[in-house]
């Protein structure tokens, strides 16, 4: 499920389109103007991806000081089109809060953003579907004031060209396509001369994160469960790498959602393992899974279906019992009772898409030896998000018990 809950887009990750801008007349370039590329950085913060700040590349003509600009000398406006209905999501003018120059000529523009900020998503959530797609973004820039120089009065840029969408840790991640066709992102940790096995951790990505049409054929990108929220990119931080000695991260793609055909995805998961495992040095002795929603789900579903195989299991908000049309329950309580694998579970109680009572709180009444860590809330940094939203604790590595933090319990865990 995975399933915003704001007005418009709460989520976004886009492909960049190619946009210039040119200065206004009063700063019309004189002959031998340039054309400056920039680039949209973005980050997964706490509530899906955003475009925090533009970089331009500006060639020092006459010297370009180091420092700080004022916020007026540039204006970013940002359009975000939808691509599969065609419908803008946001056209406006972002909110510049700073604006420097650095030694290498490069200009980054600091953006207004945070949860709900308006037009600084990277995703799209369409209703009809339950899914995040990738908006189309389109940012202009347009220079309203000269810029300082070492050796001229000032300075202008005849054009602006946007070029890619950076985002560090989403880029760190490696895309492959399993033998079968499912899609699934890869994040291998830093060697250091190393040749031990490492362990590996699995995330399921919610709902909302999958693709769209039969097999994903009408939108399948490999590209939304790592921006719709920080769950993968969780373990992959440096903390998280230190705790573990290393580890590697597969986030595999659904091409719709688990939960209409968990039996039918648990080999497209475990096909995938077997991949990462062919070519990776994984320690088999300590594979752990973890997921959010739709992916807590199928956290318990390959857990059920593979004893003896996951040295622990992390379901966050998981649904166990009926949802939408389902027969009966999705995980039967017998299949509860039978999990032998340390689990930890998490949610908030104020979950109002997946009811925490009969599904995370049934769960661990059944799973013998069972952690679980029931929020009131999901409040982080000050801001209160739906309650759906406990996959961010277990992305910030915030539940502990006796003093030992979720990570640092699934480093201590093995077959």
């Amino acid at each position: 499920m995975s399933r915003p809950v704001r007005r418009r887009s709460l989520f976004a990750a886009g492909s960049a389109l190619a946009a210039t801008a040119t200065a206004p007349a009063a700063l019309a370039a004189p002959p031998g103007g340039r054309t400056a590329p920039f680039t949209l950085d973005a980050l997964v913060l706490d509530g899906g991806e955003q475009v925090v700040s533009v970089t331009i590349c500006a060639s020092r003509r006459g010297g370009l000081p180091t420092g700080e600009l004022p916020t007026s000398t540039f204006t970013v406006h940002a359009r975000g089109t939808n691509p599969l209905t065609g419908a803008v999501a946001f056209d406006l003018d972002r909110s510049v809060t700073a604006a420097h120059a650095d030694h290498r000529g490069a200009i980054t523009l600091e953006l207004e953003h945070g949860y709900e900020v308006e037009g600084a998503t990277t995703l799209d959530y369409l209703d009809d579907f339950e899914r995040n797609v990738r908006l189309d973004l389109e940012y202009t820039i347009t220079q309203n004031a000269p810029l300082p120089t070492r050796s001229e009065t000032h300075a202008r840029i005849d054009s602006f060209e946007q070029g890619e969408l950076v985002n560090p840790e989403v880029d760190a991640f490696t895309s492959h396509v399993s033998a079968s066709g499912t899609n699934y992102r890869l994040f291998s940790p830093p060697r250091h001369g190393r040749h031990a096995e490492l362990p590996l951790v699995v995330w399921l990505h919610g709902g909302g994160e999958g693709g769209i049409g039969e097999g994903g054929s009408e939108y399948y990108d490999n590209e939304t469960h790592l921006r719709a929220n920080r769950g993968a990119l969780g373990p992959a931080t440096e903390a998280a790498q230190e705790l573990f000695g290393g580890i590697y991260v597969v986030a595999p793609q659904c091409p719709s959602a688990w939960m209409l055909d968990g039996p039918a995805f648990e080999p497209l998961i475990e096909e995938i393992l077997e991949e990462v495992a062919a070519v990776h040095p994984v320690d088999r002795e300590r594979v752990h899974v973890t997921g959010c929603s739709n992916g807590g789900y199928m956290t318990l579903k390959m857990v059920v279906e593979n004893p003896g195989v996951f040295a622990s299991a992390v379901p966050i908000c998981g649904v166990v019992q009926e949802y939408y049309d389902s027969p009966g329950p999705l995980i039967s309580d017998q299949e509860l009772r039978d999990i032998a694998a340390p689990t930890w579970l998490i949610a908030s109680a104020d979950d109002d898409t997946v009811d925490p009572q009969a599904n995370t709180v049934h769960a661990h009444e059944l799973i013998e030896s069972s952690i679980m860590t029931l929020y009131d809330t999901v409040t982080w940094e000050g801001v209160r998000y739906p309650g759906h939203f406990s996959w961010i604790y277990a992305a910030r590595n915030h539940p502990s018990l006796d003093g030992l933090s979720l990570w640092e319990w699934m480093s201590t865990q093995e077959l």
